[in-house]
This record gives structure tokens, C-alpha cells and sequence, in this order.
């Protein structure tokens, strides 16, 4: 009897001790060179300099889940957390095809006040409804590239064969008279190089990856002002995040908050690094004026903002937020 007394105290003991313990999964689809790979990196680096009782395991690559499921196990808590492109959850949850829309991010600096505004505040209301919450805010930008010509206005990419990224931005290339061919951006060169495609519209770190400047004759980057930018946060589980111990949570986000810092720095670094490579390359680069952002921005507004408010009862409402933040 003594003795089953004494396993049963050590039993619970154990239990006790491993309560305050946590080991989490976090999932993403890119590889350890990757900047996204990088933020999830440095929380768990964080986290496990903390000595709080708290391990990340990073699974990378989509070795743990394909890149567009994995919102749902997040949702559930099968899976504790995940760098992701939000507008990837754009069918369970209308309001995050915001977070990839032409013209509704300027530019980098833009976006952080973009993150700290009353329309990422309902943005975080509605993942709050599906259990899950932002540690780490993020946009990566983008931009166009032409195979013989410049893209800055919409009338550049009249009848043009064009490949966008995001179907907002395919509504709205199309409404400037454009052609569209739908494609992954691994697909671009052999595309440009067939004929196939006149110019193509991706993120600044595909441009580069994919080598597009051997088939390009110009090059429009994200620079002071840019079309194209996609949210992509680390997002957690909110119950597993609210069951952690409040020295594991500090330490969380304290790594979180370093992290996202990081994050800025470096997308804006990603985008004037592809410039360096195309003009190295010998591409022309061309900027976008203000005058041509807000020409494609009234061109969004006759058809990817229309479209998203005529599918979605709150899109008004969240869109306005969205552009009132100056």
C-alpha cells in the first residue's frame, strides 16, 4: 500500500512538472532559406533561449501539411501553428481575399500601419472565431515584369498575355484589357520563353528565384509605391496559446515582437536585392509613380473590390477600414 502511495505522488509529480512543459508544431510550405522560414526560426530560437519550458519543432518544406490545408488543422488544434498566406483560408473565411488585393498595400511602411489599424483588429475578431490568432504580422510585396516592354499603367498591359498572382489581381488585369493565363510562378520563364506569356505579375522573391530576368526586357519592382503585397503572418492556435503559462507566453511574444521587426527589415531588403539582380542582368527597371497607383487603384475599384463586396455582406465595411488607412 506504501508503495503504490509513493508511485502515485511520483506519478502526479511528473504530471505536474510536465503541465508547464509545451512541445508545438509549427508547419509552413518554404524552405529553411526562405525569410518566412527565417521568422518562424527566430521564435522558436527565442522561445528555447527563454528556458520556460517551451519547444517549437518547425517542419518546413510542406512536410507536414499541404500549403493550402493548413488553416483548418490550425483551426482545430491539430496543428499549433503556421506561416501562411492568409487569402489561402479566402474559402473558409471571405474577408482574408482582402489580404491580397491590388492596391490596397502602398508599400512596406504602409503595411505595418495597415497591421496596427482598426482593419487588422476585425481581421483578428474573425480568426479569433476559428480559434486562431497572429503572433507575427507580414507582408511580402511584388511586382511586373514585361518580356518587351514596361508595365506602370493599366493601358501597358492592354492586350497583353499576363500571368497575375491572386485572382483580385486577375479581375483587375483583365478589366485593363489584358489576357489572362493562369499558372504557378515556377511556370513563368518556360511561358516567357514559348511566347506564351507577355508579362507576368509575381512576388519579389519568385522574380528572382525563378530567374525571370533572363527572359524580361523591364522590370517594374515593389519599391516606394507597389500593387502587389500579400499577407503572410505566423499564426498560432488561440487555445494552445492561452493554455501555455504566462512566463511561457511572455517569452512567445517578446520572440514574436523581435521577430516581426525582422520581418519588415527584411521584405523591404528582398525587394531592392531583386532589383540589384535584374539591373545586374541588364533588365531596365521602371517605377511606379503615385499617378499610376492610384490609376490602378480606381481600376480595382470597378472590378477586384466590386467583385469582393458582391460576394461578401461585410466587404464594404471591411474595405473602407482598409482604405482609410492612409
Amino acid at each position: 500500500m506504501k508503495k503504490t502511495l509513493i508511485s502515485t505522488a511520483v506519478g502526479l509529480a511528473l504530471l505536474a512538472g510536465s503541465a508547464s512543459a509545451a512541445d508545438l508544431r509549427l508547419s509552413h510550405q518554404w524552405s529553411t532559406q526562405d525569410i518566412r522560414h527565417q521568422v518562424a526560426q527566430m521564435v522558436a530560437d527565442g522561445v528555447a533561449e527563454a528556458d520556460v519550458g517551451l519547444e517549437i519543432t518547425i517542419y518546413p518544406s510542406r512536410s507536414l501539411f499541404a500549403p493550402r490545408e493548413q488553416y483548418n488543422p490550425l483551426s482545430r488544434g491539430q496543428l499549433d501553428m503556421t506561416v501562411l498566406p492568409l487569402s489561402y483560408a479566402g474559402g473558409q473565411q471571405p474577408a482574408y481575399n482582402l489580404t491580397l488585393m491590388p492596391g490596397l498595400v502602398k508599400n512596406h511602411d504602409h503595411a505595418a500601419r495597415l497591421n496596427n489599424s482598426p482593419f487588422m483588429e476585425r481581421l483578428e475578431e474573425i480568426m479569433a472565431e476559428d480559434d486562431v490568432m497572429v503572433l507575427v504580422h507580414g507582408y511580402l510585396a511584388g511586382g511586373f515584369a514585361g518580356v518587351d516592354e514596361c508595365i506602370t499603367a493599366p493601358e501597358d498591359i492592354e492586350g497583353k498575355q499576363t500571368r497575375a498572382a491572386g485572382r483580385a489581381f486577375e479581375q483587375m488585369l483583365a478589366g485593363a484589357g489584358a489576357s489572362i493565363t493562369s499558372m504557378a510562378s515556377s511556370e513563368i520563364y518556360n511561358a516567357m520563353q514559348t511566347g506564351v506569356l507577355d508579362a507576368a505579375n509575381t512576388s519579389s522573391s519568385s522574380f528572382v528565384s525563378y530567374r525571370i530576368y533572363e527572359q524580361v526586357s523591364c522590370y517594374t519592382p515593389a519599391g516606394d509605391t507597389a500593387l502587389w503585397f500579400m499577407y503572410q503572418p505566423l499564426l498560432m492556435n488561440k487555445s494552445t496559446f492561452d493554455g501555455l503559462t504566462a512566463e511561457q507566453q511572455e517569452a512567445l511574444m517578446a520572440a514574436a515582437a523581435e521577430a516581426e521587426a525582422f520581418y519588415l527589415e527584411e521584405a523591404k531588403k528582398e525587394d531592392a536585392a531583386s532589383v540589384d539582380v535584374f539591373r545586374e542582368a541588364g533588365v531596365e527597371i521602371a517605377e511606379m509613380s503615385p499617378e499610376n497607383f492610384e490609376a490602378w487603384r480606381a481600376l480595382a475599384q470597378e472590378t477586384s473590390y466590386a467583385a469582393f463586396v458582391a460576394d461578401y455582406p461585410e466587404g464594404q465595411e471591411l474595405l473602407d477600414l482598409a482604405l482609410s488607412v492612409e
